[in-house]
This record gives structure tokens, C-alpha cells and sequence, in this order.
């Protein structure tokens, strides 16, 4: 009765993993439970969605390594896994949001989030603007309700809400990976999409340090100051400190990631008994809520969702 925060299944969005092929499902070994899912059955998972309660789904695809190139190029194919991914669910659960991932890793053959420079060095900032703009319009003609640019550019959000309001796409909301830390948390992500054998380097010069907080702050600003409707803290758990700080600082819609290498371990704990699996989700989650966050993307969406409907 005097609880001070609740949870409820519209606190939840979970992220799915594309294949490509048919009628298949590729278990994920770093993420145990979790599965890349083909075109024509991930319909199935947002239904499943529907029924718990769940808003929305964010999509994240595991391209071919064949079609990974320098350039990106297959980030812009309208006929790409993602696109037909989103058009496949809106055909089939049209009520369920689709909130989509603008960035380059999954398509580029080094693993990084943009367009790397002549000497390899770095990631040239500009011109991967201009190729995320190019991918948000695409994935928003494709039927997304929310695209997401988490690469962490500048810049990148004004561009791509000057560029949706221009092409007509005034509904399609933003979520602004504002404050996206170089975290030794996201290893199971990038074996989920392909990327992690393939990193030159690191992130470190464009994802933020993570002994900053006031710089997340600017981060956020900035965003929200081009045209971001939400924003997020990535990762999670060892983060909650910035998410509390955002959510005082702005009052805007304030989402965490409750990122892969968190999930992960919530699994080894649970598989080694070394702690209940669903209480350990539970309190997770509700230790987001406390901090402030509007939502949740998580990975035990369907689980949590389960548990809070009883």
C-alpha cells in the first residue's frame, strides 16, 4: 500500500535480434535464453509482446557478413533485414511499437559505429551523420514508430529530425542514446549482431568516459536542444547515478538499458544458485524504476512481464 514506485509491463521494451533466412532461431551462447529471431517469425515474438502488456520491441540486426562492408552500404538497402523486419510486424501486430536501432556497427566490416577516416584511426563524424540520417528516413518509410541513433555522433539528432519532419514522418518519435558509456558490459550484444570479432580498436573516442557524469549532462542538453523526444542511459545498473541525475536535471522521458552484459549475469547468477532468477530481475528493474526511469529496455522483458502480471 505504500510502495513508492510500482512496476507494470508498459515499463518494458524488449530488444530482438534478426536473422537472416527462414522459419529459424539462432540461440545466442553469451546470452543464454536469448535467441536471433528470421523475418517471418518474429511476428510471433510481438504478439507474445501484445498479450504480456509489453509497448514496444527494439530491433537490432545481425547482418550477413557478406553484405558488411567499409561503407555500410547495406544500412540504406529499403530491402534490408531491419526494414523487412519492421514492415513484417506492422502487417502482422500493427499496435506494438517498433522503436529501431541508427547506427553503423551491424553493417560495417569493421565494427564500428560510423565511417572510419583514410589512416583507420577514427571515426570520421560528418559524413556518418549524413549516412544516419539516410538510415533513419529509410527505417521510418519502413514503418518505425521510434528510431534510436545510438552511435553517438554529433550532431546526429537535429539532422535526423530536420531530415524526418522534411520527408513528412512528423509522428516518428526520437529516443536519443544521449548518454552511451564505453562499457566493458556490451561483449554478448556484439556477439548477438556480428560485430565483436570483427572491432578494430575500440569506441572510446566518440562512447563517453565512464568516469564522467557532467558531461552526460551537456550530452543530454544537446540532444534534447536538436529534437530528441526521449532520451537514454547506456548501460544500466552501473550507471544508475547518471540516470538519477538526467531524470532531476531535464524531467523528459529518461529510458535505461539494461545492457547485455547485465543480463548476462543475472543468468550466471541465477545458473550457478547463486541467486533467485526472478527475484533477481524484479529488484533489478525496480531499482531502474527508483532512479527515474520511464523504462526499461531489457532482455528479460517477457520474463519480468510474466512475474508483474502474475
Amino acid at each position: 500500500m505504500l510502495a513508492e514506485h510500482r512496476l507494470h509491463p508498459s515499463d518494458l521494451v524488449w530488444p530482438l535480434f534478426i536473422a537472416d533466412g527462414k522459419d529459424g532461431e539462432e540461440p545466442i551462447a553469451s546470452l543464454p535464453g536469448v535467441s536471433r529471431w528470421t523475418v517471418d517469425r518474429l511476428a510471433d515474438r510481438a504478439r507474445e509482446a501484445r498479450d504480456l502488456g509489453i509497448p514496444c520491441i527494439a530491433l537490432f540486426p545481425n547482418t550477413p557478413n557478406g553484405l558488411r562492408t567499409d561503407d555500410a552500404r547495406e544500412a540504406l538497402n529499403p530491402d534490408n533485414l531491419i526494414c523487412r523486419a519492421i514492415r513484417a510486424i506492422k502487417d502482422a501486430v500493427p499496435e506494438v511499437g517498433i522503436l529501431t536501432d541508427v547506427a553503423l556497427d551491424p553493417y560495417t566490416s569493421h565494427g564500428h559505429d560510423g565511417l572510419l577516416s583514410h589512416d583507420a584511426r577514427s571515426v570520421t563524424n560528418d559524413p556518418t551523420v549524413a549516412m544516419l540520417v539516410d538510415q533513419a528516413l529509410i527505417q521510418a518509410a519502413a514503418g518505425a514508430d521510434i528510431v534510436a541513433p545510438s552511435d553517438m555522433m554529433d550532431g546526429r539528432v537535429g539532422a535526423i529530425r530536420s531530415a524526418l519532419e522534411a520527408e513528412g514522418h512528423c509522428d516518428v518519435a526520437i529516443m536519443a542514446y544521449a548518454a552511451k558509456y564505453a562499457s566493458a558490459f556490451y561483449g554478448p550484444f556484439r556477439d548477438a549482431v556480428g560485430s565483436r570479432g570483427l572491432l578494430k580498436g575500440d569506441k572510446r573516442t566518440y562512447q563517453m568516459d565512464p568516469a564522467n557524469v557532467g558531461e552526460a549532462l551537456r550530452e543530454v542538453e544537446l540532444d534534447l536542444a536538436e529534437g530528441a523526444d526521449m532520451v537514454m542511459v547506456k548501460p544500466g545498473l552501473a550507471y544508475l547515478d547518471v540516470l538519477a541525475r538526467v531524470k532531476d536535471t531535464f524531467g523528459v522521458p529518461t529510458f535505461a538499458y539494461s545492457v547485455s552484459g547485465e543480463y548476462a549475469m543475472i543468468e550466471a547468477a541465477a545458473a550457478a544458485g547463486a541467486g533467485d532468477r526472478d527475484a533477481l530481475v524484479l529488484e533489478t528493474l525496480m531499482a531502474f524504476k527508483r532512479a527515474g526511469a520511464t523504462g526499461v529496455l531489457t532482455y528479460h522483458a517477457p520474463l519480468a512481464a510474466r512475474l508483474i502480471n502474475g
